[in-house]
């Protein structure tokens, strides 16, 4: 951690090559994020350059260097965030699914996924289980970068986990019973 806040400082200095570095050691992580709020490829690589661009243009006005990683997240949310709300609500007849998404996760339960389960939770829950376990934030950083109190972030990520326990032990019930079949 503290080799990141001197690539910061070396970035606030006007080494490029430093900036580049902290990016590219955040890259998986920033687009694990980003396609878990937009989902969509184009969307995370726009979100992602516009993040790069507007952390790049702000880093001098950011005070403490070990706070780099939460500064940046919360742009990318921002960003995320401005997407969505610019995103045309139309769908486009190629993209409609042939079956519906709840028909596929009872059809075959056996293929159940964690990470599928996480994606389906609503945008507040599925950012708060994204922080927390893929991100590996703490509950006052997730808190800090959400700009919600802590007590909101524990209730996020208990809600979220309760609604995956239940699609967990449905998919184990789901599987029991075809498999008796």
């Amino acid at each position: 951690m503290q080799n990141m806040a001197l690539e910061v400082k070396r970035a606030q200095q006007g080494d490029r090559e430093a900036f580049i570095r902290l990016l590219r050691r955040l890259e998986s992580e920033l687009y694990g994020l980003a396609k878990s709020i937009v989902r969509r490829d184009e969307d995370c690589a726009d979100a992602i350059q516009e993040t790069t661009l507007k952390a790049y243009k702000a880093l001098s006005t950011l005070q403490k260097p070990q706070f780099f990683k939460t500064w940046l997240i919360r742009i990318l949310i921002n960003e995320c965030n401005t997407l969505l709300r610019g995103r045309q609500r139309t769908v486009v007849m190629a993209e409609l699914p042939e079956t519906s998404a709840a028909a596929d996760y009872y059809a075959d339960s056996r293929k159940f996924d964690l990470r599928e389960a996480v994606d389906q939770l609503e945008d507040t829950l599925r950012v708060a289980i994204h922080l927390f376990y893929f991100q590996d934030l703490s509950i006052k950083q997730i808190a800090a970068v959400l700009d919600i109190t802590e007590g909101a972030v524990k209730a996020r990520l208990h809600r979220a986990r309760g609604i995956l326990a239940d699609r967990v032990t449905c998919a184990k019930e789901a599987n029991i019973a075809y498999e008796t079949l």
